[in-house]
């Protein structure tokens, strides 16, 4: 069971929840009710003392002043007096009681109070609600681009929703942006080998080039970078709809990070680039190694690809608390700020930094990012200090 300590200060960091925060609301509302009903009986009983004293004859209310100072003691004396100059009816439990008909006169000036003192606690979290509200219309109707803030000290529930919303927001604005972009992209991607191999073959029907195992794998070729964007496409379809089958095992992370610069020596080598790993060989991980491993191997190859005029080529991984990163980082040309957010787009790339005349299919990052959140982790991309790009995979340990 967390101390208290502990879940004071897990509120201040993720507010306070609902039931919480409505609760203690309430409380203070009837605390505040009770203390002033309290209050306003006890002013009323002492006013009618003080009242009752001013009536009777004046030797008998310096004689009271006396008695009730030790009531035990001087309780008949007391009682006598009471009967004699005090009405008895006044003080019976029943209606026509006084003090029953001021009780009453109090729950029912309080009421109101109790009333729109709740309604102004409860506004702001309605105001809240009501500014929800108006964005789900938005997004409804096609504008993906609201963001919502919390009120200051809102309840957990309630950020936890408004952040949840707007990440929501901010997928949709991607899903929206792909869409539109990609239907182009996937056309020209598709058609451009599709038309190459098919033009060779017309040539070879025509007797231009010669029907030979030479040509035959140019036209292989072609037709297989159609079927690795096929499944690069099968595979995101897959992620997109949490469907993608996951093998589960537990791995070391330096052996996996070995195994595929060593699949990528030779063009390591070709490209003259200078590799760094660091890696706790401890370091385990448990999830899918063929798609972790398949992760890694797109950010080498991108760096290989985008980033080889740096010729440096960082790899490391690391223990996150629960979580284990992965880095992938280079010292070339990175990114402009703004295209950062949209690394991870289908088919996007940044014209100054990942021109298309350096090939790939635009498709790399967000296939490591679709394999990283169906992990249920995350992959983010920074510019590094003194330059670069510097890709974190962060996954569940």
């Amino acid at each position: 069971m967390p101390t208290m300590r502990a879940m004071f200060a897990r509120w201040r960091r993720q507010g306070v929840p609902l039931w919480v925060w409505m609760g203690l609301r309430m409380s203070m509302l009837a605390i505040v009710a009770v203390i002033a009903i309290a209050l306003t009986m006890w002013w009323y009983l002492n006013a009618k003392e003080q009242r009752y004293l001013r009536q009777v004859p004046a030797d008998v209310s310096a004689q009271l002043e006396v008695l009730i100072r030790e009531p035990q003691k001087n309780a008949d004396q007391i009682w006598s007096l009471l009967r004699e100059h005090y009405n008895i009816a006044l003080y019976l439990p029943t209606l026509p009681n006084d003090d029953w008909w001021m009780l009453v006169a109090m729950v029912v000036i309080v009421t109101p109070f109790l009333v729109i003192s709740g309604l102004l606690v409860s506004r702001s979290i309605s105001r809240q609600f009501t500014v929800l509200g108006a964005g789900v219309r938005k997004v409804r109707d096609g504008d993906f681009s609201i963001r919502l803030a919390p009120a200051p000290r809102a309840p957990q529930e309630l950020v936890e929703l408004i952040d949840n919303f707007n990440d929501m927001g901010r997928r949709l604005a991607q899903y929206e942006r792909e869409l539109k972009e990609s239907s182009a992209m996937l056309a020209h991607e598709l058609r451009t080998p599709l038309n190459a191999a098919m033009g060779r073959l017309q040539a070879i029907l025509d007797d231009v080039f010669p029907l030979d195992p030479e040509q035959l794998r140019k036209v292989h070729a072609q037709l297989e970078q159609i079927n690795r964007l096929v499944g690069d496409l099968h595979l995101m379809s897959l992620a997109r709809a949490g469907q993608l089958g996951l093998e589960i095992d537990r791995f070391g992370v330096r052996e996996l990070l070995l195994e595929r610069l060593e699949w990528a020596t030779l063009s390591i080598a070709a490209a003259a680039m200078e590799v760094t790993t660091r890696c706790d060989p401890a370091l385990l991980l448990r999830a899918d190694r063929d798609r972790v491993g398949q992760t890694v191997s797109i950010l080498i190859d991108n760096v290989l690809r985008y980033a080889g005029d740096g010729k440096a080529l960082d790899v490391a991984a690391y223990a996150d608390g629960a979580m284990v990163c992965i880095v992938v980082a280079d010292r070339g040309p990175g990114m402009d700020q703004e295209h950062l957010a949209r690394a991870v787009d289908r088919f996007w790339r940044a014209e100054d930094s990942r021109s298309r005349h350096l090939g790939g299919s635009g498709l790399g990052l967000a296939i490591a990012a679709a394999i990283c959140e169906t992990h249920g982790g995350t992959l983010t991309c920074a510019n590094r200090r003194g330059g670069g790009l510097e890709v974190v995979l962060r996954l569940p340990r």
